[in-house]
């Protein structure tokens, strides 16, 4: 367990489409997402985290992927659906793998492949809280 794991980098999509606006502070809100994020109130689809370090290994700056959160320390990748992870004030949910997509094949050919399993990770809030910057992130047994 990395006491060290910790989220680095907020950012809601206004509308399905538009750019992300970084943040430094979200509500999440129980059953719904983020508040002000086009995918509030979506069941499977709420919260898109990655990890900086597959940014990294990918020569992907922050934010790039349209992930709401980016944390550091923590392998989220290959997580079981249902596994729930406190992240500041919220508890979240695993529901899936987020699968890579045109939008990340048109960042660079290949990149869809190289991405599978490392696209980021779907959750859905269980328990709503604020989750800001610096904010601790850990794995709830």
């Amino acid at each position: 367990m990395n006491n060290n794991s910790r989220v680095i980098h907020l950012q809601l999509k206004p509308a399905r489409g538009a750019p992300m606006q970084s943040v430094s502070v979200i509500e999440a809100v129980a059953e719904q997402g983020l508040r002000n994020d086009a995918q509030f109130g979506r069941s499977h689809r709420q919260v898109l985290i990655i990890e900086r370090e597959a940014l990294d290994k990918f020569g992907l700056p922050i934010g790039d992927v349209r992930e709401n959160i980016t944390v550091e320390g923590i392998q989220l990748a290959g997580l079981s659906a249902g596994t729930r992870m406190q992240v500041g004030g919220a508890l979240l949910e695993v529901t899936m793998d987020c699968t890579p997509c045109k939008f990340i094949e048109a960042k660079r050919p290949g990149l869809r492949t190289q991405m599978e399993g490392r696209r980021g990770t779907l959750f859905r809030v269980i328990e709503g809280g604020v989750i800001g910057l610096g904010d601790e992130v850990r794995i709830v047994a």
